[in-house]
């Protein structure tokens, strides 16, 4: 055999085909026992990406002639006997993510110039061998909870294409869930990836701040923001967020090293739960959606038949909020300024950029000093060693109050109404975003009419580890990942 040639590997080799696409760790295991090539791979990805444009949408660009040649040369390392984590396989990355030579939109309009270097994150994919085929939608600046905008047009749910897949890591979400790819980054300022994986039934993780770089930015959106993976398997997803975590040498963020996918192979133990399902004080008033509620409480009946002790329980969060408006309105400045043509940004976004400049310097710092309070105060649910505290040792709440908005139920609305809905429909997430602790999404079930919702599995600092450990467990119950969408040209989806 020639390991020039990898048309001549052994084995019954999979032509690309538009409706198929394994898994993450399927795809690295089929590719490493020669079942199938890379070029197979990515060409199925590549044709299924250009079959859902018109449905779903997913993607703003594409990276076809240097996806198929960095495909070819995967099939040679291989035919070779050279072995990485994710040689060959596909994958997406969100389009606020830098990938040398492609514009980093950011959901934004007008012309941007091409990065001239991967993200840090992107380069820790290509050395565990993954192929990049593209960069996903995402709203403008990663603002709200719905990926559409004038840029690239909307981003449709392939459980649904009248529902939005949630944002802002919408197009990653629809990605995957679709099976265009096997796996996609994220990131998640707000529940950016929880989200969208709640309305999308992935499994999304959000880890510890600074678990995977976000550079070129040193400490992106004032510390709420974090990349993260989206799988349909916690395996999967586990994977992908090893083959991007680690610092880079400039990162602030430097938390120790974890092994996500040993977790997700051991039994997480006997757990102390505590369910909470009302979400932290916010300006709306709006109860959580009956199904949610009746899907999250299905979820903790199934942790306690598992052997876990899960009791309602409710969490100190004091006024967070006070914290996380001030860091994400001048997150939002801070990457608006920089863009060529403020013009075009969105009314809402403009308006937020106004307020974030307002909201700057002093009064960030003052939010950005609250966070060793908020730790402690918070931290305390987690505490077993304090006396009388309730020692607990994950949170689970709703992911989402509802289930996912029609598209275009944002549409005409002014940034202050935009706000309240996005808050009303998601309240849950973005405390955990200001105090840069992990969280994990599982899929939760479905509404009456089959939209997807989700759960949130909530821990201390750096506890990915016991959150994925208990998220498989799950998994292996309810085995969500047998549930796929329908094709997407299904008439009537």
């Amino acid at each position: 055999m020639s390991s020039a040639d990898p048309t001549e590997r052994t084995g019954p080799i999979r032509p690309p085909e538009p409706s198929v696409q394994p898994g993450l760790m399927d795809s690295a295991r089929e590719l490493a026992e020669g079942r199938t090539t890379s070029y197979a791979l990515v060409a199925g990805a590549l044709a299924r990406i250009e079959a859902s444009r018109r449905t779903l949408n997913a993607f703003r660009q594409l990276r076809t002639e240097d996806a198929l040649a960095e495909a070819a040369d995967a099939d040679r390392r291989l035919a070779a006997g050279e072995r990485l984590p994710l040689l060959g396989v596909p994958v997406a990355v969100k389009d606020d993510t830098d990938v040398a030579g492609m514009p980093t939109y950011f959901g934004c309009d007008g012309a941007l110039p091409p990065a001239a270097a991967d993200s840090e994150a992107v380069r820790r994919l290509r050395a565990a061998g993954a192929v990049v085929v593209g960069k996903t939608n995402s709203c403008e600046l990663g603002q709200w909870a719905f990926t559409e905008g004038p840029a690239f047009g909307v981003t449709r749910n392939p459980w649904s294409t009248a529902h939005t897949p949630g944002g802002s890591s919408g197009g990653s979400a629809a990605a995957v869930a679709a099976g265009l790819v096997p796996a996609a980054l994220g990131s998640d300022g707000a529940g950016s990836i929880r989200i969208p994986a709640a309305w999308t039934h992935l499994v999304g993780i959000k880890p510890q701040r600074g678990r995977i770089s976000v550079h070129p930015h040193s400490d992106a959106f004032q510390g709420l923001t974090v990349n993260g993976p989206l799988a349909r398997t916690v395996a999967d997803a586990a994977l992908l967020l090893d083959a991007a975590a680690g610092p880079h040498p400039r990162d602030p963020h430097r938390p120790p090293a974890v092994d996500a996918s040993a977790a997700a192979r051991r039994d997480p133990g006997r757990l102390r739960i505590g369910l909470s399902l009302r979400p932290p004080l916010t300006l709306t008033r709006n109860a959580p959606h009956p199904e949610v509620l009746r899907a999250v409480t299905a979820l903790a009946e199934v942790l306690a038949r598992l052997g876990h002790h899960v009791e309602e329980a409710r969490p100190r969060y004091g006024l967070i909020g006070l914290s996380f408006v001030p860091r994400a309105t001048a997150g939002i400045a801070e990457l608006a300024a920089l863009h060529p043509e403020p013009g075009l940004l969105d009314p809402r976004t403009r308006s937020a950029l106004r307020t974030g400049t307002r909201l700057g310097g002093r009064v960030v710092r003052a939010a950005r000093a609250r966070e060793v309070r908020q730790h402690a105060r918070i931290g305390a649910f987690f505490d077993t060693t304090a006396r009388g505290g309730p020692g607990y040792d994950v949170l689970l709440t709703p992911t989402t109050a509802a289930p996912p908005p029609e598209i275009g139920a944002f549409d005409r609305l002014s940034a202050w109404r935009t706000d309240l809905a996005m808050t009303s429909a998601c309240p849950y997430a973005w405390p955990w975003n200001v105090l840069g602790w992990p969280g994990v999404n599982v899929p939760a079930g479905f509404t009456r009419d089959g939209l997807p919702l989700g759960a949130q599995l909530l821990g201390p600092s750096r506890s990915e580890a016991r959150l994925i450990s208990l998220a498989a467990q799950l998994e292996d119950d309810r085995r969500w990942y047998e549930h796929r969408p329908p094709a997407p040209d299904t008439p009537g989806v």
